[in-house]
Protein backbone atom coordinates (compact mmCIF):
# COMPACT_ATOMS: atom_id res chain seq x y z
CA UNK A 1 0.00 0.00 0.00
CA UNK A 2 1.24 3.52 -0.75
CA UNK A 3 0.04 7.01 -0.02
CA UNK A 4 0.57 10.41 -1.57
CA UNK A 5 0.99 12.45 1.59
CA UNK A 6 3.22 15.48 1.20
CA UNK A 7 5.96 16.89 3.37
CA UNK A 8 7.41 20.34 4.01
CA UNK A 9 8.81 20.67 0.50
CA UNK A 10 5.80 19.06 -1.18
CA UNK A 11 7.69 15.88 -2.00
CA UNK A 12 5.24 13.13 -2.97
CA UNK A 13 5.49 10.16 -0.66
CA UNK A 14 4.10 7.60 -3.02
CA UNK A 15 7.47 6.13 -3.96
CA UNK A 16 7.96 4.13 -0.77
CA UNK A 17 5.62 1.51 0.72
CA UNK A 18 3.59 2.45 3.77
CA UNK A 19 2.91 -0.09 6.50
CA UNK A 20 -0.20 0.33 8.67
CA UNK A 21 0.24 -0.10 12.44
CA UNK A 22 -2.27 0.10 15.27
CA UNK A 23 0.19 1.57 17.79
CA UNK A 24 3.83 2.68 18.18
CA UNK A 25 6.13 3.46 21.11
CA UNK A 26 8.98 5.87 20.36
CA UNK A 27 11.74 6.92 22.75
CA UNK A 28 13.97 9.93 22.05
CA UNK A 29 17.18 9.82 24.12
CA UNK A 30 20.26 12.00 24.37
CA UNK A 31 22.17 14.40 26.61
CA UNK A 32 20.14 16.78 28.75
CA UNK A 33 21.25 19.54 26.36
CA UNK A 34 20.19 17.72 23.18
CA UNK A 35 16.60 18.94 23.31
CA UNK A 36 14.94 15.55 23.70
CA UNK A 37 12.09 16.95 25.79
CA UNK A 38 11.34 19.59 23.16
CA UNK A 39 11.57 17.01 20.39
CA UNK A 40 9.21 14.66 22.18
CA UNK A 41 6.83 17.47 23.04
CA UNK A 42 6.59 18.59 19.42
CA UNK A 43 6.05 15.04 18.16
CA UNK A 44 3.36 14.66 20.83
CA UNK A 45 1.58 17.87 19.84
CA UNK A 46 1.48 16.89 16.17
CA UNK A 47 0.30 13.40 17.09
CA UNK A 48 -2.51 14.87 19.18
CA UNK A 49 -3.57 17.17 16.34
CA UNK A 50 -3.56 14.17 14.00
CA UNK A 51 -6.15 12.47 16.21
CA UNK A 52 -4.26 9.57 17.78
CA UNK A 53 -4.75 8.64 21.40
CA UNK A 54 -1.46 9.03 23.25
CA UNK A 55 0.41 8.83 26.54
CA UNK A 56 3.89 10.17 27.28
CA UNK A 57 6.70 9.65 29.79
CA UNK A 58 9.36 12.39 29.99
CA UNK A 59 12.46 11.14 31.83
CA UNK A 60 14.90 13.71 33.20
CA UNK A 61 18.48 13.15 34.43
CA UNK A 62 18.85 12.29 38.11
CA UNK A 63 21.61 14.89 38.47
CA UNK A 64 21.59 18.63 37.86
CA UNK A 65 23.18 18.83 34.38
CA UNK A 66 25.46 15.83 34.70
CA UNK A 67 28.62 15.83 32.53
CA UNK A 68 27.86 15.54 28.82
CA UNK A 69 28.06 12.04 27.40
CA UNK A 70 27.66 10.24 30.72
CA UNK A 71 24.97 7.77 31.74
CA UNK A 72 23.56 9.97 34.58
CA UNK A 73 23.14 12.80 32.09
CA UNK A 74 20.84 10.94 29.68
CA UNK A 75 17.45 12.55 29.14
CA UNK A 76 14.65 10.76 27.32
CA UNK A 77 11.07 11.23 26.20
CA UNK A 78 8.80 8.27 25.45
CA UNK A 79 5.57 8.51 23.49
CA UNK A 80 2.96 5.80 22.98
CA UNK A 81 0.35 6.60 20.34
CA UNK A 82 -2.36 4.46 18.76
CA UNK A 83 -5.51 4.24 16.69
CA UNK A 84 -7.41 3.08 19.79
CA UNK A 85 -7.77 4.01 23.46
CA UNK A 86 -4.52 3.51 25.41
CA UNK A 87 -3.75 4.03 29.10
CA UNK A 88 0.04 3.91 29.53
CA UNK A 89 3.18 5.30 27.85
CA UNK A 90 4.28 1.71 27.22
CA UNK A 91 7.23 -0.35 28.40
CA UNK A 92 9.28 -1.44 25.39
CA UNK A 93 9.94 1.13 22.64
CA UNK A 94 9.47 0.05 19.03
CA UNK A 95 11.86 2.83 18.02
CA UNK A 96 14.83 4.22 19.95
CA UNK A 97 16.49 7.43 18.77
CA UNK A 98 19.92 7.51 20.44
CA UNK A 99 21.82 10.76 20.06
CA UNK A 100 25.04 9.41 21.60
CA UNK A 101 26.62 6.24 23.09
CA UNK A 102 25.35 7.05 26.58
CA UNK A 103 21.77 7.26 25.31
CA UNK A 104 22.14 3.89 23.59
CA UNK A 105 23.67 2.14 26.60
CA UNK A 106 21.18 3.62 29.08
CA UNK A 107 18.16 2.49 27.07
CA UNK A 108 19.11 -0.60 25.06
CA UNK A 109 17.95 -2.99 27.80
CA UNK A 110 14.36 -1.75 27.31
CA UNK A 111 14.38 -2.21 23.53
CA UNK A 112 12.98 -5.56 22.30
CA UNK A 113 14.70 -7.53 19.57
CA UNK A 114 13.53 -6.54 16.12
CA UNK A 115 12.91 -2.93 17.11
CA UNK A 116 14.37 -0.03 15.17
CA UNK A 117 17.31 1.96 16.52
CA UNK A 118 18.35 5.26 14.96
CA UNK A 119 21.81 6.33 16.14
CA UNK A 120 23.73 9.55 15.61
CA UNK A 121 26.99 8.05 14.35
CA UNK A 122 28.81 11.39 14.66
CA UNK A 123 28.84 11.01 18.44
CA UNK A 124 30.24 7.47 18.47
CA UNK A 125 33.84 8.57 18.88
CA UNK A 126 36.36 6.45 20.77
CA UNK A 127 36.41 8.83 23.73
CA UNK A 128 32.62 9.06 23.94
CA UNK A 129 32.26 5.28 23.88
CA UNK A 130 34.97 4.74 26.50
CA UNK A 131 33.20 7.26 28.76
CA UNK A 132 30.23 4.89 29.11
CA UNK A 133 32.20 1.63 29.13
CA UNK A 134 32.12 0.53 25.49
CA UNK A 135 35.44 -1.18 24.70
CA UNK A 136 34.42 -1.46 21.05
CA UNK A 137 31.80 0.27 18.97
CA UNK A 138 28.39 -1.38 19.47
CA UNK A 139 27.67 -0.39 15.86
CA UNK A 140 30.45 -2.71 14.66
CA UNK A 141 30.91 -5.50 17.23
CA UNK A 142 27.71 -7.38 16.38
CA UNK A 143 25.96 -6.65 19.68
CA UNK A 144 23.09 -4.95 17.82
CA UNK A 145 22.52 -7.69 15.25
CA UNK A 146 19.06 -8.46 16.61
CA UNK A 147 17.84 -4.93 15.92
CA UNK A 148 17.11 -2.91 12.80
CA UNK A 149 19.84 -0.30 13.17
CA UNK A 150 19.84 2.91 11.14
CA UNK A 151 23.23 4.65 11.43
CA UNK A 152 22.66 8.32 10.60
CA UNK A 153 25.29 11.09 10.89
CA UNK A 154 22.72 13.48 12.34
CA UNK A 155 25.16 16.24 13.28
CA UNK A 156 26.97 16.22 9.93
CA UNK A 157 23.72 16.21 7.96
CA UNK A 158 22.32 19.04 10.07
CA UNK A 159 25.44 21.17 9.66
CA UNK A 160 25.37 20.54 5.90
CA UNK A 161 21.68 21.50 5.73
CA UNK A 162 22.44 24.78 7.52
CA UNK A 163 25.57 25.78 5.61
CA UNK A 164 23.78 28.76 4.06
CA UNK A 165 23.23 30.21 7.54
CA UNK A 166 26.02 32.11 9.26
CA UNK A 167 26.32 29.66 12.13
CA UNK A 168 29.34 27.94 13.64
CA UNK A 169 29.45 24.14 13.41
CA UNK A 170 28.64 23.96 17.12
CA UNK A 171 25.62 26.25 16.83
CA UNK A 172 24.36 24.52 13.68
CA UNK A 173 24.78 21.13 15.35
CA UNK A 174 22.37 22.14 18.10
CA UNK A 175 19.55 21.80 15.57
CA UNK A 176 20.16 18.07 15.15
CA UNK A 177 17.15 17.36 17.33
CA UNK A 178 14.98 19.13 14.75
CA UNK A 179 16.57 17.02 12.01
CA UNK A 180 15.69 13.90 14.02
CA UNK A 181 12.16 15.23 14.55
CA UNK A 182 11.76 15.79 10.81
CA UNK A 183 12.94 12.25 10.09
CA UNK A 184 10.52 10.69 12.60
CA UNK A 185 7.72 12.94 11.34
CA UNK A 186 8.29 11.52 7.86
CA UNK A 187 8.45 7.95 9.17
CA UNK A 188 5.07 8.22 10.89
CA UNK A 189 3.27 10.73 8.66
CA UNK A 190 3.01 13.40 11.34
CA UNK A 191 1.71 16.89 10.42
CA UNK A 192 4.47 19.48 10.01
CA UNK A 193 2.78 22.88 9.90
CA UNK A 194 2.29 23.06 13.67
CA UNK A 195 5.98 22.49 14.40
CA UNK A 196 7.06 25.12 11.89
CA UNK A 197 4.63 27.64 13.39
CA UNK A 198 5.87 26.74 16.86
CA UNK A 199 9.49 27.39 15.87
CA UNK A 200 8.58 30.73 14.31
CA UNK A 201 6.82 31.78 17.52
CA UNK A 202 9.50 30.42 19.87
CA UNK A 203 12.29 32.27 18.06
CA UNK A 204 10.22 35.29 16.99
CA UNK A 205 12.97 37.63 18.24
CA UNK A 206 15.66 35.55 16.49
CA UNK A 207 14.28 34.91 12.98
CA UNK A 208 17.60 33.49 11.76
CA UNK A 209 17.54 30.82 14.47
CA UNK A 210 13.90 30.05 13.65
CA UNK A 211 14.75 29.69 9.96
CA UNK A 212 17.72 27.43 10.76
CA UNK A 213 15.63 25.11 12.93
CA UNK A 214 12.91 24.93 10.29
CA UNK A 215 15.53 24.16 7.65
CA UNK A 216 16.93 21.33 9.82
CA UNK A 217 13.41 19.99 10.40
CA UNK A 218 12.68 19.97 6.66
CA UNK A 219 16.07 18.41 5.92
CA UNK A 220 15.25 15.53 8.28
CA UNK A 221 11.93 14.95 6.52
CA UNK A 222 13.57 15.03 3.10
CA UNK A 223 16.35 12.69 4.25
CA UNK A 224 13.76 10.08 5.21
CA UNK A 225 12.06 10.53 1.86
CA UNK A 226 15.21 10.09 -0.22
CA UNK A 227 17.60 7.79 1.68
CA UNK A 228 17.76 4.09 0.86
CA UNK A 229 18.17 3.18 4.55
CA UNK A 230 14.52 3.92 5.32
CA UNK A 231 12.63 1.83 2.79
CA UNK A 232 9.27 1.92 4.59
CA UNK A 233 7.22 4.57 6.36
CA UNK A 234 4.42 3.83 8.80
CA UNK A 235 0.85 4.97 9.29
CA UNK A 236 -1.13 4.96 12.53
CA UNK A 237 -4.70 6.04 11.83
CA UNK A 238 -6.57 8.50 14.09
CA UNK A 239 -8.43 6.94 17.01
CA UNK A 240 -11.78 7.88 15.48
CA UNK A 241 -13.55 4.70 16.56
CA UNK A 242 -12.50 5.08 20.21
CA UNK A 243 -13.48 8.72 20.64
CA UNK A 244 -16.56 10.56 19.35
CA UNK A 245 -16.12 13.75 17.36
CA UNK A 246 -15.50 16.68 19.67
CA UNK A 247 -12.92 19.00 21.20
CA UNK A 248 -10.09 17.30 23.10
CA UNK A 249 -7.17 18.61 25.12
CA UNK A 250 -3.55 17.47 25.03
CA UNK A 251 -2.67 17.83 28.73
CA UNK A 252 0.49 17.16 30.73
CA UNK A 253 0.56 15.43 34.09
CA UNK A 254 1.76 18.64 35.78
CA UNK A 255 -1.12 20.65 34.35
CA UNK A 256 -3.64 17.95 35.29
CA UNK A 257 -2.24 17.87 38.85
CA UNK A 258 -2.45 21.66 39.10
CA UNK A 259 -6.09 21.67 38.04
CA UNK A 260 -6.79 18.80 40.43
CA UNK A 261 -5.31 20.72 43.35
CA UNK A 262 -7.38 23.81 42.56
CA UNK A 263 -10.52 21.68 42.23
CA UNK A 264 -9.78 19.90 45.52
CA UNK A 265 -9.35 23.20 47.36
CA UNK A 266 -12.66 24.48 46.01
CA UNK A 267 -14.47 21.28 46.90
CA UNK A 268 -12.98 21.32 50.41
CA UNK A 269 -13.65 25.06 50.77
CA UNK A 270 -10.03 25.58 51.84
CA UNK A 271 -7.51 28.03 50.35
CA UNK A 272 -4.74 26.30 48.40
CA UNK A 273 -1.13 27.01 49.39
CA UNK A 274 1.96 25.80 47.53
CA UNK A 275 5.39 26.09 49.14
CA UNK A 276 7.95 24.97 46.56
CA UNK A 277 11.52 25.24 45.36
CA UNK A 278 11.54 25.34 41.54
CA UNK A 279 13.25 22.38 39.88
CA UNK A 280 12.56 20.70 36.55
CA UNK A 281 10.08 19.22 35.84
CA UNK A 282 8.07 20.13 38.96
CA UNK A 283 8.47 23.86 38.28
CA UNK A 284 5.54 23.69 35.87
CA UNK A 285 3.17 23.17 38.82
CA UNK A 286 4.46 26.32 40.54
CA UNK A 287 4.14 28.27 37.29
CA UNK A 288 0.57 27.08 36.69
CA UNK A 289 -0.76 27.55 40.22
CA UNK A 290 0.67 31.08 40.37
CA UNK A 291 -1.81 31.98 37.62
CA UNK A 292 -4.87 31.14 39.71
CA UNK A 293 -4.99 33.72 42.50
CA UNK A 294 -8.64 34.26 41.58
CA UNK A 295 -9.35 30.80 43.05
CA UNK A 296 -7.69 31.68 46.35
CA UNK A 297 -4.38 30.04 45.45
CA UNK A 298 -1.18 31.30 47.07
CA UNK A 299 2.26 30.22 45.87
CA UNK A 300 5.59 30.68 47.63
CA UNK A 301 8.92 30.19 45.85
CA UNK A 302 11.25 29.08 48.62
CA UNK A 303 15.06 29.18 48.73
CA UNK A 304 15.33 25.39 48.98
CA UNK A 305 13.20 22.24 49.38
CA UNK A 306 13.35 22.27 53.19
CA UNK A 307 11.99 25.83 53.28
CA UNK A 308 9.22 24.79 50.86
CA UNK A 309 8.25 21.92 53.14
CA UNK A 310 8.34 24.14 56.22
CA UNK A 311 6.14 26.76 54.57
CA UNK A 312 3.63 24.10 53.49
CA UNK A 313 3.49 22.66 57.02
CA UNK A 314 2.93 26.10 58.48
CA UNK A 315 0.17 26.84 55.97
CA UNK A 316 -1.49 23.51 56.84
CA UNK A 317 -1.51 24.40 60.54
CA UNK A 318 -2.98 27.76 59.52
CA UNK A 319 -5.96 26.11 57.84
CA UNK A 320 -4.92 25.84 54.20
CA UNK A 321 -4.89 22.87 51.86
CA UNK A 322 -1.09 22.89 51.65
CA UNK A 323 1.24 21.08 49.27
CA UNK A 324 4.87 21.08 48.19
CA UNK A 325 6.34 19.90 44.89
CA UNK A 326 9.74 18.53 43.96
CA UNK A 327 11.56 16.26 41.52
CA UNK A 328 14.88 14.65 40.64
CA UNK A 329 17.78 15.44 43.00
CA UNK A 330 15.59 17.73 45.14
CA UNK A 331 13.26 15.03 46.43
CA UNK A 332 11.48 16.63 49.37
Amino acid sequence: MTTAAKGPDDLAQGQKPVRRLDRVIIRFAGDSGDGMQLTGDRFTSETASFGNDLSTLPNFPAEIRAPAGTLPGVSSFQLHFADHDILTPGDAPNVLVAMNPAALKANIADVPRGAEIIVNTDEFTKRAMQKVGYADSPLEDGSLEGYRVHPVPLTTLTVEALKEFELSRKDAGRSKNMFALGLLSWMYHRPTEGTENFLKAKFAKKPDIAAANIAAFRAGWNFGETTEDFAVSYEVAPAAAAFPTGTYRNISGNLALSYGLVAASRQADLPLYLGSYPITPASDILHELSRHKNFGVRTFQAEDEIAGIGAALGAAFGGSLAVTTTSGPGVA
